[in-house]
């Protein structure tokens, strides 16, 4: 499996941006989907945005047009950027990987608090 270390998440006012970070211990390029879930306070888990080896992407509802997943396999790294943040968006963002060999590989989250 591949370890995922998330970064860059804190405290924004709503209407700012925020740019996290996935890094992965090995390269990803032939990782399948990689994507960022967020856990509200209360809430379950849910996909936020996803991305595909060829470079497919999809998002949640409620974040099209504010967030953009990209993936950088020279870096071994996915981003996510947030703009437009709003306090519902407020919630731990985890990183997961996805490899048919492997199975899920999950990072140990970064904290995202907007404030109103």
């Amino acid at each position: 499996q591949v370890q995922l270390v998330e970064s860059g998440g804190g405290l924004v006012q709503a209407g700012g941006s925020l740019r996290l970070s996935c890094a992965a211990s090995r390269s990803i390029f032939s990782i399948n989907a990689m994507g960022w879930y967020r856990q509200g306070p209360g809430k379950q888990r849910e996909l936020v945005a996803g991305i595909t080896s060829d470079g497919r992407t999809n998002y949640v509802d409620s974040v099209k047009g504010r967030f953009t997943i990209s993936r950088d396999n020279t870096n071994n790294t996915v981003y996510l950027q947030m703009n437009s943040l709003k306090p519902e968006d407020t919630g731990v963002y985890y990183c997961k990987a996805y490899e048919r060999m492997f199975g899920d590989s999950w990072g140990q989250g970064t904290q995202v608090t907007v404030s109103s």
